[in-house]
């Protein structure tokens, strides 16, 4: 699976991402937005780990970002059951030393397509964190609109916070 960006590239991962998945992973100022499945510190066995759990996903809807040959982010969608079984949400993160060149709204619209057009989606939700107003922008640049705030219903790293729920329906999009 290949899907090509105007300044990366979104690929299925393999085995030999583990490394710079754990450098560029391994940073506080990303996974401070993230849920806590994300590990602070990120370690080799974390990257080995995670980069198993995804080598044999069928549909594969787990990608890594490269930028210049090398992985520098992650993007991917989480299915879940019953009502909600055609409404994934989508979760991404990026190198810190690429934020503010424009690649995640261009990745989270070209994963919004692929989910559109591949699988059998009708919408695709997104969580963000209240002290992560970047990562909206983000969305609302891809297309996608917020639904609603859940105030105060998430703790990160000790902090209560609100949770935005921003979301895209396939009939909607443009």
């Amino acid at each position: 699976m290949l899907i090509e960006g105007s300044k990366f590239t979104i690929r299925t991962w393999k085995k030999t991402d583990m490394a710079a998945l754990q450098k560029h992973a391994d940073n506080r100022n990303v996974s401070g937005f993230l849920l806590d499945r994300f590990p602070h510190p990120y370690t080799l066995a974390d990257a080995g780990a995670f980069i198993n759990s995804k080598l044999s996903q069928n549909p594969v809807v787990n990608f890594a970002i490269e930028i210049n040959g090398e992985v520098a982010g992650g993007i991917g969608l989480e299915f879940r059951q019953d009502v909600y079984r055609k409404t994934p949400l989508i979760g991404y993160w990026l190198s810190e030393q690429h934020w503010g060149q424009g690649i995640m709204p261009e990745a989270v619209q070209l994963i919004t397509n692929y989910a559109f057009e591949q699988l059998d989606v009708i919408c695709i939700l997104a969580f963000v964190l209240s002290r992560n107003p970047k990562s909206m922008r983000v969305l609302e640049k891809a297309g996608f609109e917020q639904q609603g705030i859940i105030k105060q219903s998430v703790i990160k790293d000790g902090v209560v916070m609100d949770e935005h729920v921003y979301g895209i329906n396939k009939e909607s999009r443009v």
